[in-house]
């Protein structure tokens, strides 16, 4: 089996959530697996793309034999290798036998789902838990420790989840009586933060669990086995075509610049110039509407996420030599980090919503998730403001002190500069 073929391979190193971005300066030089200067379009673009297929392939079978001993860091290699793999064989096509890179991509893109879930609903609720905790303690400031009347929605599943569990999981359990809230404004919130931090996470725990069901479950089929072969045999073997005989220089930029242009394009379709408002009322207004307004906001921003992570690992493959390149990989890993906040400060809300709608919640319960629903929203406007920021910065000094340079109103005329390929200029 695919387990047997690195049985000498060191420890993962553990990692952050997320596929690894390039690096930033001063931390140590390029991954092992990324080609980058003078040698990274040498010799024919087979040779250069089977090189990094090859190390990525090696880098999932070594996770594959180190899960028993460090299953998170392991699953997460697993996860970025096969989305490197996927995203990269969907860029470079051309070079490739689409009989067998398409049903490959197809079961890279099934594990990689597979194992976000169980880490996405984990990092869910400790990020809601800790809103919750900041809320409370901004309503209640009186508070010993920012925990307060509504310290109870930092434990999450403290007091408040071990009151709901006889409970059925699609409604709020029975709690004991609250203890009194501290004068104030923060009145409300602080009594309902506790219980919807419970509600919170009992739900949120069940869908982990789940998830964690459902990859083990995946990790022991056929399916996944098949997989894993497939892979090591890519680890030594690419069928490539005959497009794949020509020169790296030549043949690999233009395919990688395919995915620099359809990056530009979606972002810019995106609202960047409402977005560069720090206070974006009417977007989250309409956030608050109906669940198909929110999705149809933020749906585009997630498919400039995916063609982001694709064009970075275009980069990978395809490094050049030019000074600017570094400079280039850091602010495309900028960018990332921020539409990754985005997203998981959407989805966010967006379980936040869904808790919100649990039949017979009370009053307390529902105005902490809607205070709690509204922050999340206000998180996802100061990501799209960030990225509106990073992707269009402006050439004049003194911008970032300037609010008149948020705002379009760009009567000098002044030259915009490209920060990240293909970013559009107004």
């Amino acid at each position: 089996m695919a387990q047997q073929q690195l049985p000498d391979s060191p420890p993962l190193t553990p990692a952050g959530s997320g596929d690894p971005g390039p690096p930033a300066a001063g931390t140590g030089g390029p991954p092992a697996t990324t080609a980058t200067g003078a040698n990274a379009l040498t010799g024919s673009a087979g040779a250069t793309l089977a090189r990094y297929l090859h190390d990525q392939a090696t880098a999932f079978l070594r996770a594959l034999s180190l899960r028993g001993e460090h299953e998170t860091e392991a699953d997460e290699q697993l996860r970025a290798s096969a989305r490197r793999i996927g995203g990269v064989l969907h860029i470079y096509a051309p070079l490739t036998d689409p009989a067998w890179a398409e049903p490959l991509r197809a079961e890279l893109g099934w594990l990689a789902t597979t194992l976000a879930r169980e880490p996405q609903y984990a990092n869910r609720l400790l990020r809601l838990l800790e809103a919750l905790r900041r809320l409370s303690a901004a309503a209640d400031p009186e508070a010993p420790d920012g925990t307060g009347a509504g310290g109870g929605a930092g434990a999450g599943g403290g007091a408040g989840a071990g009151q709901g569990a006889d409970a059925p999981s699609g409604e709020e359990a029975p709690s004991a009586p609250a203890a009194p809230a501290a004068p104030g404004n923060g009145a409300p919130l602080a009594l309902g933060a506790a219980r919807a931090g419970a509600l919170l996470d009992r739900q949120l725990t069940l869908a982990r669990t789940r998830a964690h069901s459902a990859t083990l479950q995946a990790m022991g089929s056929s399916r996944f086995h098949a997989l894993a072969d497939s892979i090591a045999v890519l680890a030594s073997e690419v069928p490539l075509t005959a497009a794949a005989a020509g020169p790296a220089a030549t043949v690999l930029p233009p395919l990688a610049a395919q995915a620099d242009r359809r990056l530009a394009e979606a972002a810019g379709a995106l609202p960047l110039l409402r977005a560069a408002h720090p206070y974006n009322a009417e977007a989250v207004q309409a956030a608050l509407g109906t669940e198909l307004t929110a999705d149809l906001q933020d749906s585009p921003w997630h498919q400039v996420r995916v063609l982001l992570r694709l064009s970075r690992y275009a980069a990978e493959v395809c490094r050049g030599a030019g000074p600017d390149d570094e400079a280039t990989a850091r602010r495309l890993s900028g960018a990332a980090e921020l539409l990754a906040r985005h997203r998981e400060a959407a989805e966010s809300a967006a379980a936040v919503a869904a808790a919100a709608r649990t039949p017979r919640i009370a009053p307390a319960t529902a105005y902490a998730l809607g205070v709690l629903h509204a922050d999340q929203r206000h998180e996802v406007e100061a990501a799209r403001f960030a990225f509106s920021r990073l992707w269009q910065p402006d050439d004049r000094p003194g911008d970032q002190e300037d609010d008149r340079g948020d705002r379009g109103d760009r009567g000098d005329g002044g030259p915009r500069r490209s920060p990240v390929p293909g970013a559009r200029k107004e």
